[in-house]
């Protein structure tokens, strides 16, 4: 509070100073000097900010699919799941810093982009870590049961658990339009999965929706509890909070090398099976994360996941050159 008075006492002080300075001036300087620092640029600014980082997460999350399916091999993964999301940590940790550097280059370092931090601000971080650590796990499984185009089908129930969890968790009301948008989504997911060719209803088996409403579930509430995280101090340096993240990512991402691909690493090597496109795809995800923290920080989950369903289309358009994809009448109708 003493902070709050003293600041606000500043404030007032220099305003007073500055209505001083304009004293005798031209009434039209002091208007077009207002102009240039008005609310209007800065909300520019902002809108331009927050459309550069969706689009870059639409495009980004439109091929991550078409490159882990392509980075198949006879219908398998030659290389160590596990290897690659631990690069994938390792590549998002690393950019932060080069960002940092950057910033502390031209900048300096402060209090908002120093990496030193307390307990209690870095206490949060393994718990979205953790969330994305399984999360990102299932991603490379479900495709042993959906296609690519299918597979950013099943993807959009992110936003269903992501409305009901940024109402529980950060208290934040959704309007009547956007739950009927998402009663309408849950219509558009289930009508694009029909399969009028088969005995089976749905192209998707039922593993194939259980591991696809897990990973909504653990996408929603990993992506609302990191909104909440970034938010609650919003002068903190976006960079910073996603090095702390990413740190905690490769720690878990380490164990699951040990439990999991431990023999099959040590015999054949780290980078077994990897080839041009595995490279691409782990590039892929890690500008992905980065794109999806920045919307975060300067948007919200809504906008990203909303983002990701656009990158639906793009998918089975790139999917119907790539992969022969036939795009039904079901699949047209489920994504309008």
């Amino acid at each position: 509070m003493e902070y709050r008075k003293i600041k606000d006492e500043d404030d007032d002080h220099d305003v007073a100073s500055d209505l001083e300075s304009l004293k005798g001036k031209p009434h039209t300087v002091a208007s077009s000097n207002i102009a240039l620092v008005g609310p209007g640029s800065n909300e520019r600014t902002n809108w331009k900010r927050k459309g550069v980082v969706t689009c870059a997460l639409t495009i980004l999350t439109s091929s991550q699919a078409i490159l882990i399916v392509w980075s198949k091999r006879a219908g398998k993964y030659e290389y160590s799941v596990t290897t690659a999301n631990f690069l994938v940590e390792t590549l998002k940790c690393a950019l932060s810093l080069l960002a940092l550097t950057r910033i502390w280059k031209n900048e300096g370092v402060t209090d908002d982009n120093r990496l030193s931090t307390t307990y209690d601000e870095v206490k949060v971080f393994p718990i979205p870590a953790a969330l994305y650590l399984f999360k990102n796990l299932l991603q490379y499984y479900i495709f042993a049961y959906v296609d690519a185009p299918g597979y950013q089908i099943l993807k959009n129930l992110n936003i269903i658990s992501t409305g009901v969890l940024y109402r529980i968790i950060l208290k934040k009301k959704l309007s009547e339009i956007q739950w009927a948008g998402f009663i309408l989504l849950c219509c558009g997911c289930t009508t694009a999965q029909l399969n009028s060719n088969s005995d089976r209803v749905l192209q998707t088996s039922l593993p194939g929706w259980i591991m696809a409403i897990v990973m909504a579930l653990l996408s929603g509430f990993a992506g609302v509890y990191t909104e909440a995280i970034i938010k609650k101090r919003p002068s903190r340096n976006i960079n910073v909070q996603n090095f702390w993240l990413y740190v905690f990512g490769m720690a878990f991402n380490a164990v699951a090398i040990v439990i999991q691909d431990f023999d099959a690493v040590a015999n054949k090597g780290f980078f077994h099976g990897y080839s041009f496109i595995t490279v691409l795809m782990i590039l892929n995800h890690a500008l992905s994360g980065i794109a999806v923290s920045m919307v975060m920080k300067y948007a919200d989950n809504i906008v990203k996941v909303y983002s990701t369903s656009v990158a639906m289309l793009l998918t089975a358009v790139v999917s119907v050159f790539l992969f022969n994809f036939h795009l039904s009448l079901a699949f047209f109708l489920g994504s309008t």
